[in-house]
């Protein structure tokens, strides 16, 4: 695997801190080096990168309750455990026999990456507020990933209520003109949000949540399904466009 060397600019200074962090991540990589070789710790020795799914899922839940509950310790403790699992993967996939790659190779991929998507930082390029600064990462991580779509690259396996909300973000972010559910929905929606006495969404959801499980709904599973029919809507209308687009280009051409 080749990956973009991360060499840093000359405006980049190395602090302290990060010679320290440099030092804590090679005890913690030599820690892994220990459980992983002959002689380790037998349950680590037979995780794989599937088996290690569940544990890097819980762990960033728990990453965000310690966030939510503006506990620091627990905070801190929780992204190391968090960092261990990045240390894990990358450990299984520095003992393949072919294609192997490690932490280096994932440090050095994101760090070359943050420097080329902030040509506003690292390079000419003015971005002067956050908003263009995001625009800014989008329009490359677009080129950089190939992608056509404002749907690419977003994914499905996400809990179902942020998935609505990247999903319907990124569509209106791109111009979408494809409407966000049917106008009995849309029209239900703005009833609930324009009425002065109108719950707050959170207990709203919470209240539909429950009649729906009542009544043996999965709200989850519903909710999920309208995201990707949505999520398809907007795929076709954008091929229509580029169909229309190329269409006027080769008339007037």
């Amino acid at each position: 695997m080749t990956v973009e060397r991360a060499d840093l600019p000359d405006s980049v200074v190395v602090t302290e801190s990060a010679r320290a962090a440099g030092v804590a991540v090679t005890r913690l990589c030599a820690v892994m080096n220990a459980l992983r070789s002959p002689g380790g710790c037998a349950w680590d020795a037979t995780q794989t990168h599937s088996s290690l799914v569940e544990y890097l899922v819980e762990e960033t839940y728990e990453v965000i309750d310690a966030i939510d509950s503006a506990d620091d310790d627990s905070l801190r403790e929780e992204l190391g455990d968090l960092l261990l699992q990045e240390v894990f993967h990358a450990r299984l996939a520095e003992e393949r026999p072919t294609g192997a790659w490690g932490l280096a190779e994932v440090a050095d991929g994101i760090t070359a990456k943050l420097i080329r998507r902030h040509p506003h930082v690292f390079a000419a390029e003015d971005a002067p507020d956050a908003a263009s600064a995001e625009a800014s990462w989008q329009a490359r991580k677009a080129r950089e990933k190939g992608r056509v779509s404002a749907m690419d690259g977003i994914p499905l396996s996400m809990p179902s209520l942020p998935l609505a909300a990247k999903l319907t973000r990124r569509a209106v972010r791109a111009g979408s003109a494809v409407p966000v559910g049917g106008p009995s929905a849309q029209a239900a929606a703005d009833r609930i949000l324009t009425d002065p006495d109108r719950p707050e969404p959170g207990e709203f959801l919470l209240a539909l949540a429950a009649r729906c499980a009542a009544d043996g709904i999965d709200l989850d599973q519903e909710l999920r399904r309208a995201v990707r029919a949505y999520r398809d809507r907007v795929v076709a209308a954008e091929a229509v466009d580029a169909a229309d687009a190329l269409r006027s280009h080769n008339a007037t051409g």
